[in-house]
């Protein structure tokens, strides 16, 4: 029985690799980590089908070091225990070279597995290389994250889909015989939902049967029963459901917001993670509009962690009905990107003089804190000085929104600093 498609290309060296630049190009992160030879343990972070388990497989491969894989499905304590000691037998033919050991879907370990891991890792008996789909600050324990760098693939777009097909037309053994055109591809692209695995195996069912086929978006949806999937927690609809679940929050619809909540309850989705996407939303949708929503959602979250299934279900409702009504407001998630761009484009500027910490004398004949003024000091607790380095002095970063809240700061802003912001 032939392999699928997916299976047959799957890249076997970082130059075949498609995407990732940033992790796999000439000066990537890993490209680096593998040519000095120095491999940590890591994470590699991103949704499903754009090739955590195959860039895992080249990093042992391109190191040349033994390669050992768990699945955190099948996998319990003992199992992990085992392959530690296997592992420890073959570093011993390798003794610059420890073994990496590979561990798919690492957030569905427990915290025991999880804690399995740990001396292993530290003593350097392994390399540890994990792969999720979700964020690893909340399904990784402390203890076994602080000994791991966390790497974040990015989803494939539209150009990286398509390499992926012509790979398959030009190199795979079988494919490459037939004669394929390639004249549409969005139905195709769709119906794989960015995910490379699902793309590869369906563009193989359609050119399966003939030896001359022209893809078509006609084509695709005659061939591809596209009927409404059940809900995956790990595939595509994970991601567009919750998508939609936030921009209705997002769009003050609660109708719409609850419509969502509800298909994801009924698929049996993480109620945690449901809790946490409510967290970001009221920060990054609401914030000063309204800072009662973060408030209201952190408890939202305490109160599902506790409590579980299924009455979680009406804390979460509450949650998300309360953040569609609420004033809308983005101004502190824009400012943070306007901050972050500034320091990329201007790097570590000196910090004033004035407002730098002087704990020992030394410090204080640099004129480390000379001239700083206490604000509480002063008339309303507020004194004009110099907050800024210099070079990006008198800079604009929080712009706030035009709510009943924010419209409060404004004019406060306004007193205080007068010309110096242009609010």
């Amino acid at each position: 029985m032939s392999q699928p498609l997916a299976e047959r290309i799957r890249p076997k060296s970082l130059q075949d690799y498609i995407s990732q630049q940033h992790l796999v190009g000439p000066n990537g992160i890993l490209t680096n980590h593998i040519k000095q030879g120095i491999i940590p343990s890591l994470i590699l972070w991103g949704p499903p089908g754009i090739g955590k388990t195959t860039l895992a497989n080249i990093i042992a491969k391109e190191s040349e070091r033994p390669f050992y894989t768990l699945s955190a499905i099948s996998s319990g304590v003992k199992d992990v225990r085992e392959v530690i000691e296997k592992a420890k037998k073959s570093s011993g033919l390798f003794t610059q070279k420890n073994p990496i050991l590979f561990i798919d879907e690492i957030h569905r370990f427990s915290k025991s597995q999880q804690d399995s891991l740990l001396g292993a890792v530290e003593r350097g008996w392994v390399t540890l290389v994990g792969a999720t789909t979700e964020n690893p600050s909340f399904e990784v324990i402390p203890a076994l994250l602080s000994r791991c760098q966390v790497y974040i693939l990015n989803s494939f777009d539209k150009n990286d889909l398509i390499a992926l097909l012509n790979r398959a037309i030009e190199k795979d053994e079988i494919i490459s015989k037939k004669e394929i055109t390639l004249k549409e591809t969005d139905a195709l692209l769709r119906v794989s939902g960015g995910d490379a695995r699902k793309l590869l195996n369906t563009f193989d069912l359609l050119v399966s049967t003939e030896d001359k086929v022209t893809i078509t978006n006609d084509l695709v949806l005659k061939k591809i029963q596209k009927t409404p999937a059940r809900y995956d927690k790990t595939g595509e609809q994970h991601y567009d459901i919750i998508s939609a679940f936030i921009k209705s929050i997002r769009g003050s619809d609660p109708n719409a917001a609850v419509y969502w909540l509800a298909r994801m309850i009924e698929g049996g989705e993480d109620v945690k993670f449901i809790a946490r996407r409510l967290l970001i939303s009221a920060s990054e949708d609401i914030g000063n509009a309204n800072p009662t929503a973060l408030i209201l959602a952190n408890n939202t979250f305490q109160a599902v962690s506790v409590i579980g299934n299924p009455e979680s279900r009406i804390i979460l409702s509450q949650c998300a009905v309360y953040l569609a009504n609420s004033p809308k407001s983005n101004a502190s998630y824009m400012a943070i990107n306007e901050a972050q761009s500034l320091v990329r484009t201007t790097g570590d500027l000196p910090i004033p003089l004035h407002l730098r910490n002087a704990p020992t004398k030394l410090m204080k004949d640099l004129d480390y804190g000379k001239d700083y003024l206490y604000s509480h000091n002063y008339q309303g607790n507020f004194i004009n000085q110099e907050y800024m380095p210099d070079e990006v002095k008198n800079t604009k970063l929080y712009e706030p929104g035009n709510n009943a809240r924010e419209n409060q700061f404004r004019e406060t802003l306004k007193q205080r600093w007068k010309n110096k912001y242009n609010y």
